[in-house]
């Protein structure tokens, strides 16, 4: 690929796109594109590229506030 496709925000989420779409290519998922002799990463990063694959980013995650448990107090010290 000479350059990433625009709706891709890095190239990690790309390469994470293309080994999932490639994996179901490899378990008996249909290709989108035609390409002879091209391996399934290829193909799968020719879908991407031309906007074959949907995806999108999920759901945002939940904020989470912990609340900070009280300290326990520290043991006496014994007096002899």
């Amino acid at each position: 690929m000479d350059r990433m496709p625009e709706k891709i925000d890095s190239k990690f989420r790309f390469v994470l796109l293309a080994s999932e779409r490639a994996e179901q290519m490899l378990r008996g998922a249909k290709p989108k594109l035609e390409i002879p002799g091209k391996k399934a990463t290829r193909i799968a990063m020719h879908e991407i590229a031309n906007d074959l694959v949907k995806w999108d980013f999920g759901p945002a995650p939940e904020l989470v506030v912990e609340e900070e448990e009280p300290a326990a107090p520290e043991p006496a010290e014994e007096t002899e």
